[in-house]
């Protein structure tokens, strides 16, 4: 009786731990939950944050660089800006255009 005790409680513990580590993924995955596009040469600063990996700063610097180039002609172009290696550009190109209407929204948790 006292074995089958011992390992229901350690299964409930394995559960609450993996239901715990669920959530904390969950919640560090963040915006990557966007659903459309975002226009990165039209793109507001909130918009921009919709993007997986742009927090205020890198919009900030999104929008100079698009300022200082007039523009973005292609994806790649990303890769100038302080913050974005070629990890980050992959993460991102599901989710941006050079062209059309940013339609892009959070997706509710």
């Amino acid at each position: 009786m006292k074995t089958e005790r011992s390992a229901s409680a350690r299964a409930l513990g394995w559960l609450i731990a993996l239901a715990i580590g669920a959530s904390a993924l969950s919640a560090m995955a963040g915006p990557d939950s966007v659903s459309g596009v975002v226009n990165v040469n039209t793109a507001t600063l909130e918009e921009l944050q919709l993007l997986p990996g742009i927090g205020e700063a890198r919009a900030k610097a999104l929008i100079e660089a698009r300022k200082r180039r007039g523009g973005f002609q292609k994806i790649e172009d990303l890769l100038e800006v302080k913050g974005i290696g070629e990890a980050g550009l992959e993460r991102l190109r599901p989710h941006v255009t050079l062209d059309g209407k940013t339609t892009a929204n959070a997706n509710a948790r």
